[in-house]
């Protein structure tokens, strides 16, 4: 039977192959009780054979089946047909992010920063609502991100790679689970990953969408391992001469070894890259944002200054306030007081009435002692 003569449970009809890989093939499918076209993608009957395995999957599958966001593929149904254990998602009309840097590559000219940092934002904005959601991807790569005709992004294999990630090392084949190219230096490590190590990967992809490349290259798994759990990563600025220093920064920052040196969720990097991607386009100067910390899920305002003499109105990054042209003191928080929001817009703080009352009153009786001494004078001239 071909591919194209597959009804998996009666509803959904196969069009095409689509894609493959170590733990699935991905067909587009006709649903036929709705009548849309929908992605679903089949498990390999080696990973199906493990019972645990298939129950941390669903278990995932319905948790990602709960998230809404417009940069995750959405998860529509899940199911088996007898030995055949499936997911259907939302068909998305695009390609990956890999493929986009192979095109770029063939082309011989990298993606653009502007384009770069659109979509890292994008990625950002999908994983920090699933770092809400406690859900962490566990696995993210330019193969698992998907971008459509008009550049809107969606990141996909949520469930298989959470449920992959917790699988015993004694039932799944490293092989099967691929190389770690993107995998953070505690994952390289063995240890479980974070919203943390999203966002090292993160870090990984906008690394590769900049330079065509990725950071670390090495011929086997263990030697590739290493590097990301030792070796220090090169700056995007060495195999893109456009990738601005401010940027380079950043990117340093988000693949630090040690978790707690990166931005914490997908959520914080998106603001950090969101406010970045404001200031290039509003200012022109060095502009440190590496030092923002902002608590997981909680509002803080920090404010930045620039000593600059343009005059450029504020903007918002997310929960970031930056004052580009604004070279007075600066407003830390948005309850500070009346005369502190006066000295923010130009104005004058409020005078000291009583000292000045008091100056002229003093004023006035040195005056008033002038008739005095003259008359003392004219009594002892007499």
């Amino acid at each position: 039977m071909g591919d194209e003569q597959i009804v998996f449970n009666g509803r959904y009809r196969v069009i095409e192959r689509i894609g493959s890989g170590g733990m699935s093939v991905v067909y587009r499918a006709q649903d036929l009780s709705l009548g849309r076209t929908v992605a679903v993608k089949v498990l390999h009957e080696n990973l199906t054979d493990d019972e645990g395995f298939l129950r941390r999957f669903q278990q995932e599958a319905h948790s990602v089946a709960n998230l809404s966001h417009p940069n995750i593929v959405t998860v529509h149904d899940i199911g088996q047909d007898n030995n055949r254990h499936y997911i259907v998602m939302e068909f998305v009309d695009g390609r990956t992010l890999k493929q986009l840097v192979r095109l770029q590559n063939q082309q011989s000219q990298p993606l653009s920063v502007s384009l770069a940092l659109d979509l890292g934002i994008q990625i950002c904005a999908g994983l920090g609502y699933a770092h809400r959601a406690n859900l962490v991807h566990c696995d993210v790569k330019s193969q698992n991100i998907l971008v459509t005709r008009d550049d809107r992004v969606k990141v996909a294999d949520f469930g298989i790679a959470r449920a992959m990630s917790e699988a015993t090392q004694h039932t799944v084949d490293p092989q099967i689970w691929g190389t770690p190219h993107y995998f953070s230096p505690e994952q390289a490590a063995g240890l479980g990953a974070t919203p943390a190590s999203d966002v090292y990967a993160i870090g990984v992809v906008l690394f590769e969408l900049l330079t065509g490349r990725l950071p670390f290259m090495a011929d086997t798994h263990t030697a590739l391992a290493l590097k990301h759990m030792h070796e220090p990563p090169p700056r995007a600025s060495e195999f893109n001469p456009l990738v601005p220093h401010q940027l380079d920064q950043i990117l340093l920052k988000v693949m630090s070894k040690e978790p707690a040196a990166r931005y914490r969720t997908g959520d914080q990097f998106g603001r950090i890259l969101s406010a970045y991607r404001e200031s290039s386009l509003q200012a022109t100067g060095p502009i440190s944002l590496l030092d923002v910390e902002i608590p997981a899920y909680e509002h803080t305002t920090a404010v930045y200054n620039r000593p600059q003499e343009v005059d450029v109105p504020a903007f918002s990054g997310g929960d970031i306030i930056i004052h580009p042209g604004d070279s007075r003191s600066a407003v830390s928080s948005s309850d500070d007081t009346g005369s502190n929001r006066g000295v923010e817009k130009g104005f004058p703080p409020d005078r000291d009435w009583v000292a000045i009352i008091l100056g002229i009153l003093a004023v006035a009786a040195l005056l008033g002692l002038i008739p005095l001494w003259y008359f003392v004078f004219l009594a002892f001239s007499g």
